[in-house]
């Protein structure tokens, strides 16, 4: 018959505050068997003590001369009399000497010697006066080892603090500062994270769901004498997900998952690093097959320096070293799967990069128009919204948003309604929110003088009015002049998602950013300091069409940019002089051209711009409606194009029927 061993007793676990209780219990029961029974002791005058020594009951006084007490015996006849019945009886004492019967407080030492020697003197009494002094043996034990302690104490807390501030893995304990500082994953306790719940990243997520599938089955890709992948770089902006498909493996994978960040191999003392990362790697061995995920691994694989003559990276050069040897040396084993996440990809060590350690790099980009609706739809859920929200317009009101920021939208309206007082979020709050993140706070409460009210309206009617007359502009959503941020007005575009741009697109574009200057222009016959962002913006665009994109016809097919960050030759310029004053002329233009086909497209529609600006100031905000009942419809919109396609071909066709 088996034993049943689920009635047998556990043994308690250790908790290092027993100890503290057990050296508690040790001082207190030291200082209580090692003192000397005083505290029981009756005390007595001085004029008590004289009256006693008269009478002849005193046997002896012990004068203790730096306690400013006297301890006082009396005779065993003394004893026996009803006077001294309250003497209290000798306490349990690791001290052996007798126990005095009284103690007497005395003030003044010559005073007191005087009165016992005259009363002694006066009796012709044989009573004993002696002298001594006594210390506490607790307290000095204690006064003794206190530095020692404090130090010591001190000394400890530095070297926890040193030593990654004694939280997490073991690297909190100066003996343990080599160990690894993963966290491993543990999917009973740990918050859960699926594929479902992470939105879009189609591919990528394909690519990590197949990682998953390798260490889960593993036979059906080795059986056709496939290897498994060593390791997966998640390469992408910021707040486009990388993290969250890790979290995602972990909450997935059926292995051991360590999670650590590349600082964390980082540390002050020499060869920790490397030691920790030899750690990392043994316990992930130890539990194999297992995934380790370094996120921001550019903390410690950026790329070596070639002519290190000072030495400062040599501790992370170390630790890269190490970190390659783990990956792919002469010892590795292929059970361990090694992801890791950056967005900085460019400044990290070739030799890390290489097939055979990172095999596959997974680009995590910003979301597409489809994938920002899926994004949305995730993170409106926990939301109480009024109505049925349109994500298909949401999801085009935010390009170029990441999932951080779709995040962040989603955040900021149930905000913007809490702050109004409303009992659900609608649309108009969710479009605030987009308002408040790309153009900042409202300030409505900013003192602008009327004059330059009237200059900032003009300059976003000129902004408005250029974009709706040029076919490749970014169609307009709003425009407004009520203080954001640090702009004083503020033209909201939904600009279209193009994989590529062609020369007649840019030139448009900087045509419509220069419009609020040329507007300036026109009207005012002044140009003021309000352009400051657009002539930055035209100034880097125009700079990338002659030196970076090969758009210019004089400079030719040229591009002076280096993707890879690293300039391989040292130089400063990879141009001569005459290049580069070509380069400058060219940009410059570019820009005045540009400028001026505003100007003559504003003097065209004046009185357009005027009435724009006008309802601008009137308003304070304006919408796309307002644009159409003063232009018309824009000609170069989808819907108004196929509309006249549609006219044009039954005219065509009407004019054909009355010809035959």
């Amino acid at each position: 018959m088996a034993k049943d061993n689920s009635t047998k007793p556990t043994k308690p676990k250790f908790n290092s505050w027993w100890i503290y209780g057990i050296l508690v219990v040790l001082i207190i029961g030291f200082q209580f068997l090692s003192s000397d029974g005083l505290s029981s002791t009756s005390k007595k005058t001085t004029s008590e003590l004289l009256e006693y020594i008269k009478n002849g009951d005193v046997n002896k006084v012990i004068v203790i001369t730096n306690a400013k007490y006297a301890k006082v015996y009396l005779t065993k006849e003394a004893l026996e009399k009803d006077t001294h019945k309250t003497v209290a009886k000798p306490s349990f004492s690791l001290n052996p000497t007798e126990s005095p019967s009284y103690i007497v407080n005395y003030g003044d030492l010559q005073n007191f010697e005087n009165e016992l020697k005259k009363v002694k003197s006066e009796n012709s009494l044989d009573t004993k006066i002696e002298y001594g002094t006594e210390s506490n043996t607790f307290e000095n034990l204690l006064f003794t080892l206190l530095p020692f302690v404090l130090i010591i104490g001190i000394w400890i807390f530095m070297m926890r603090r040193m030593s990654g501030g004694g939280a997490g893995g073991g690297g909190g304990q100066i003996f343990n500062i080599g160990k690894s500082k993963a966290k491993l994953f543990d999917e009973k306790t740990d918050t859960r994270t699926s594929f479902k719940d992470v939105a879009g990243l189609e591919g990528a997520k394909e690519e990590i769901e197949e990682i998953v599938e390798f260490l889960k089955n593993p036979e059906k890709y080795t059986s056709l004498g496939g290897k498994i992948p060593k390791g997966a770089l998640l390469v992408g902006p910021p707040g486009t997900g990388k993290t969250l498909l890790a979290k995602a493996v972990a909450g997935e994978a059926k292995v051991p998952f360590f999670s650590l960040s590349g600082s964390d191999f980082v540390e002050m003392f020499v060869g920790v690093g490397a030691s920790r990362v030899r750690d990392l790697f043994k316990q992930a061995k130890d539990k194999s097959p297992a995934i380790i995920f370094i996120d921001e691994i550019d903390a410690i694989g950026r790329a070596r320096g070639k002519n290190n003559a000072t030495g400062s990276n040599d501790e992370r050069e170390n630790t890269l070293n190490q970190l390659l040897t783990e990956m792919d040396g002469f010892g590795t084993n292929t059970n361990v799967i090694v992801l890791a996440a950056t967005n900085r990809a460019d400044v990290l060590d070739k030799a890390l990069m290489r097939a055979g350690r990172f095999d596959r790099q997974i680009y995590v980009d910003l979301p597409d128009i489809r994938e920002r609706k899926e994004i949305f739809e995730v993170h409106v859920k926990p939301i109480k919204t009024a109505e049925t929200l349109d994500l298909d317009f949401l999801a085009k009101q935010t390009p170029g948003f990441s999932g951080a920021d779709i995040a962040n939208v989603c955040n900021e309206a149930a905000l913007i309604a809490a702050r109004k007082e409303k009992k659900s979020v609608n649309k108009q709050d969710f479009l605030d929110a987009v308002d408040r993140i790309v153009g900042g706070l409202e300030k409505k409460n900013k003192i602008i003088t009327p004059k330059e009210k009237k200059t900032i309206a003009y300059h976003e009617a000129g902004h408005a009015t250029v974009s709706w007359m040029l076919e490749h502009a970014a169609p307009l959503v709003k425009v407004t002049i009520v203080p954001r941020g640090q702009s004083l007005g503020a033209a909201w575009y939904l600009p279209e998602e193009r994989q590529i741009v062609h020369t007649e697109q840019m030139l448009d574009e900087m045509c419509a950013t220069l419009g609020g200057r040329a507007a300036e222009k026109v009207i005012f016959d002044k140009i003021s300091t309000g352009a400051l962002s657009d002539l930055e913006k035209v100034t880097k665009q125009a700079r990338g069409m002659v030196t970076v994109y090969g758009l210019n016809d004089k400079i030719g097919n040229l591009t002076y940019y280096d993707s890879s960050g690293q300039d391989s030759y040292g130089f400063s310029k990879p141009y001569s002089e005459e290049t580069a004053r070509v380069i400058d002329e060219e940009i410059s233009k570019l820009i005045e051209e540009q400028y001026v086909r505003a100007i003559e497209l504003l003097d065209n529609n004046k009185d357009k711009l005027t009435e724009l600006a006008e309802r601008l100031l009137e308003k304070e905000v304006i919408f796309k409606d307002d644009l159409e009942k003063i232009f018309g419809k824009r000609p170069f919109d989808k819907d108004v194009r196929e509309n006249a396609e549609e006219e044009a071909k039954k005219d065509a066709a009407a004019n054909s029927s009355e010809e035959e």
